[in-house]
């Protein structure tokens, strides 16, 4: 039996991402690092909505590109559950994506002014744990 889990979501006015790509980009990371797990139920559109107090437009629209993307998968009357992995996209658009947020970061970071050294580690440090839960 699937459980409703509770999303603690944290958005940010100052953040450059649109409140939709934050939405879903939290909960990306909420399942790649096993906070939510598969079979596990999203709280509904307006549920969610009312405790980020934002549009449900806005919950609906994160909720709809994770399902295009295969992070949730839409039961009819029941809601939203955490689909279980599986990998939709061709090599060449992996390898588009891969190349576009390595492009993004690098333009984001190269400013700060830190060694190399220190961004690797805490790049490696961030993703150990997602990486280390879906290969478990």
């Amino acid at each position: 039996m699937s459980r409703t889990v509770p999303l603690m979501l944290q958005l940010s006015a100052a953040d450059p991402r649109p409140i939709t790509r934050q939405i879903a980009d939290g909960i990306r990371r909420a399942i790649a690092t096993g906070e939510i797990t598969v079979g596990d139920q999203l709280p509904s559109v307006r549920g969610l909505a009312k405790q980020l107090t934002v549009n449900p437009n806005t919950v609906a629209k994160a909720y709809g590109e994770l399902a295009s993307d295969g992070w949730l998968d839409s039961r009819q009357g029941l809601g939203l559950f955490v689909a279980t992995p599986r990998q939709r996209l061709s090599e060449s658009e992996r390898e588009r994506r891969l190349a576009l947020a390595i492009d993004t970061f690098a333009a984001d970071v190269v400013g700060l002014d830190y060694a190399t050294e220190t961004i690797l580690q805490r790049l490696e440090a961030e993703l150990a744990p997602m990486l280390d839960k879906r290969s478990a």
